[in-house]
């Protein structure tokens, strides 16, 4: 398949085989490598043929075009790519990455894919029919108390009002950690391994593949105010969980 032939021919020529020419830091500070740069590439032409005329938006576009966001707008089908969801952990050697597509059209995700390039499992969604690991249905679990919830709070990007909010919440857990790759935290509570994810900053690459994933195998994605996550509008507060009882509990004492 596509990502079988990609992880082959840019991820494992590369994999704990960086050098210094291979990495460089984006004007956000963040963290991008040539084989991030690559797959994007060899997604765009690749699925654009798909789909005759349809629009793509990758991570590493965005940085060259911050107006390619706008193709959104467009009653369109449309391309999202995270060409290595992990970059950190991929350039530290570390396992946890994975390459992520979602296909939109106007307003709504279509199907969305997540794959492990080191465990080759390749996770996906269909809007109104499931997620599945090959043939097999993801469910989350029913996890509903706090104090029994593994998951994650994201460390940045909080405004000071949030930031607090958070701080005084994050002893309710059994466990709070970050994975380093959001996508395979969202994979692990589509599949009922974890339970939950604070998240704050909601760029569409990082989010709409996990998305329907979660929300596919059962799961709820909630602002600290009201709605689901819509990649259309600019807010940087969201809890996804396991089940729309623990995502409750949270935002209540979020609110609190």
């Amino acid at each position: 398949n596509i990502f079988y032939d990609l992880s082959k021919k840019f991820i494992f020529p590369k994999y704990k085989n960086l050098n210094s020419n291979d990495l460089k830091r984006k004007k956000n500070k963040d963290l991008v490598t040539s084989v991030d740069i690559r797959i994007e590439e060899y997604l765009q032409i690749v699925l654009k043929k798909l789909i005759k005329n349809s629009n793509f938006i990758g991570e590493e576009s965005y940085e060259k075009n911050k107006k390619i966001i706008n193709l959104y707008s467009e009653n369109n089908y449309c391309w999202t790519v995270d060409p290595i969801d992990g970059t950190n952990n991929f350039a530290r050697g570390n396992d946890r990455f994975a390459i992520m597509i979602a296909l939109s059209y106007g307003y709504k995700i279509l199907q969305s894919w997540i794959y492990i390039p080191v465990t080759k499992e390749l996770y996906f969604s269909n809007y109104g029919e499931g997620s599945f690991l090959k043939k097999q249905k993801l469910n989350t679990n029913n996890t509903s108390k706090l104090i029994n919830s593994k998951g994650s709070i994201s460390k940045k990007y909080w405004n000071e009002k949030n930031f607090k909010k958070i701080q005084k919440i994050k002893t309710m857990f059994k466990s709070v950690n970050s994975y380093g790759c959001i996508g395979l935290e969202y994979v692990d509570i589509s599949k009922g391994k974890r339970d939950f994810a604070i998240l704050s900053k909601l760029s569409p690459w990082d989010h709409l593949p996990g998305i329907l994933l979660l929300r596919e195998s059962g799961g709820s994605d909630k602002y600290f105010d009201k709605g689901n996550y819509n990649f259309h509008l600019k807010k940087n507060n969201l809890v996804v969980a396991s089940n729309k009882d623990l995502s409750s509990k949270i935002l209540n004492s979020i609110k609190e």
